[in-house]
């Protein structure tokens, strides 16, 4: 077997390149969708089966069985309607398509029929433009963040999906341009293939094709392959169980034919786990401010000047920003930004600054708490780092309160597995997380060598510029490791 942990390392590292150089790609299969609550192949066509007189848990080849059945009854219709019943079911997308919705990915092939993507990507406040016929290559949508080629169709358009035998032996007739967009892509971007078994009914047909696309001299790509698990019957015969360990260095060892690197896993949770820390890869060099002020307080006044020096400096530095462009805090770190980025003008602004504006909600109080919970949750989807500052509210009474908001963003982030970096100098919310933070940084960060800099963020004897080098070079250190 390949030494784990040296493969996933060289993974990271070449996926990382790719994502920063917007040449990454994913493939999507199946296996992605069943956590949803969609049915596998097999549960799936298991009446198919028996109306053809056979058992469904016999069958390998389920491709060839649907066509069987269509051969049998001259008509796909209630194939057909197969589909529409499965994919078309209201089901709620999983935190991994949120995660893929929050890579920088710009592009996306899958040959699920489900529209999950759609939702995430909808869900993330980003603009889609889904590829399902030969048609839709005539137009692109202006502004799009990704693009998701349905390679396979959609339920939406159940007689028109690759689904059967022949569909697949005349797809370079009737889907040549999907061959074409996918050859292309297989030689300028590297792939992760995500949801396959590579015991998939239709597996072997897309790397038959691959291998025709891509010659004898691809690009490298990686897939995720799940180590077997012992079952009660293998206990019992332990030569099944070796068979399939076997077979599985064998499909390890094919599947370099194409310039699939597997990468072997023993519990699905890891792909979450994957797709965090890529998440993590992808925006390292994205920093979000998250705090609340409010007019005449000598903590608030400060924490408003840093976020305008970190702004700048964080345009400065080549990070890029994220801003809700709220007042206060929010208002000051995008000023600072987009006053450096307007100076030079070899910085191209919509690459630098990404906006998401604080939406202005109903006064229904659960509605908009649940709204700006969602809300929270995008805009903090797309940032690597996460600067808290200041962090207040008045009540009615002009009482001083925690704003309970800056609180949810930290809680947020920590979820998210985003870095978060409390300037505790500035008080309010920033002073109890970073009392949080402090007590224990390994919790929150990988290389316990950043304390040094989260004392000097709660020293309040510490300049302006002591305060943003000490930010910087935290992120720095996390950011080059």
């Amino acid at each position: 077997m390949i030494e784990q942990s040296r493969q996933f390392s060289e993974f990271y590292n070449d996926y990382g390149r790719a994502l920063d150089n917007r040449e990454a790609a994913l493939f999507v299969g199946a296996g992605l969708s069943i956590p949803a609550g969609f049915k596998d192949w097999q549960e799936i066509l298991q009446e198919v089966a028996a109306d053809l007189r056979l058992e469904i848990k016999q069958e390998t080849d389920l491709v060839a069985l649907a066509q069987f059945y269509v051969n049998e009854w001259r008509a796909r219709s209630r194939l057909n309607q197969l589909l529409v019943d499965e994919f078309n079911r209201s089901l709620k997308i999983t935190p991994n398509h949120r995660l893929i919705a929050s890579l920088s990915v710009e592009t996306i092939w899958t040959t699920n029929y489900d529209q999950l993507l759609e939702q995430a990507f909808k869900e993330a406040g980003k603009r889609y433009d889904v590829k399902v016929t030969t048609q839709n290559f005539a137009t692109t949508l202006r502004g799009k963040d990704v693009t998701i080629y349905k390679m396979h169709g959609d339920v939406t358009q159940p007689h028109e999906t690759v689904f059967i035998k022949e569909d697949y032996e005349l797809y370079n007739i009737h889907r040549e341009v999907f061959t074409n967009a996918l050859r292309g892509d297989l030689l300028t971007k590297t792939f992760l293939f995500l949801g396959f078994s590579f015991t998939d009914p239709n597996i072997d047909y897309i790397l038959s094709r691959i291998r025709a696309l891509i010659g004898s001299n691809p690009r490298q790509h990686y897939c995720i392959m799940k180590y077997p698990e012992k079952t009660s019957e293998d206990d019992t015969k332990q030569v099944a169980y070796d068979n399939k360990i076997r077979w599985l260095d064998l499909r390890i060892s094919d599947l370099r034919r194409y310039g699939i690197e597997a990468l072997v896993i023993y519990n699905y949770n890891e792909i979450t786990d994957i797709l965090r820390r890529l998440n993590k890869l992808a925006n390292r060099n994205n920093i979000f401010v998250s705090g609340s002020t409010f007019k005449g307080g000598a903590l608030e006044e400060r924490a408003e000047t840093l976020a305008y020096k970190i702004g700048r400096e964080a345009i400065n530095r080549n990070f890029n920003v994220i801003s809700g462009f709220g007042l206060g805090v929010g208002n000051a770190f995008l000023l600072g930004a987009m006053e450096v980025a307007y100076q030079d003008r070899e910085t191209y602004l919509l690459d630098r600054i990404i906006l998401r504006p604080f939406p202005q909600l109903p006064e229904d109080s659960s509605q908009r708490k649940e709204l700006y919970s969602l809300y929270r949750h995008n805009i903090l989807s797309s940032a690597g780092f996460v600067i808290f500052l200041g962090g207040a509210k008045l009540d009615s009474n002009g009482e001083v309160l925690i704003a309970s908001g800056v609180l949810e963003e930290f809680e947020i982030a920590i979820k998210l597995g985003k870095y978060p970096i409390p300037v505790g100098v500035t008080g309010r919310a920033a002073k109890e997380i970073w009392k949080q933070v402090i007590a224990d940084p390994t919790r929150y960060f990988p290389d316990s060598g950043v304390r040094k800099y989260l004392e000097i963020l709660g020293d309040d004897t510490k300049s302006d510029e002591e305060i943003i080098a000490a930010i910087f070079d935290l992120i720095s250190q996390i950011h080059d490791k």
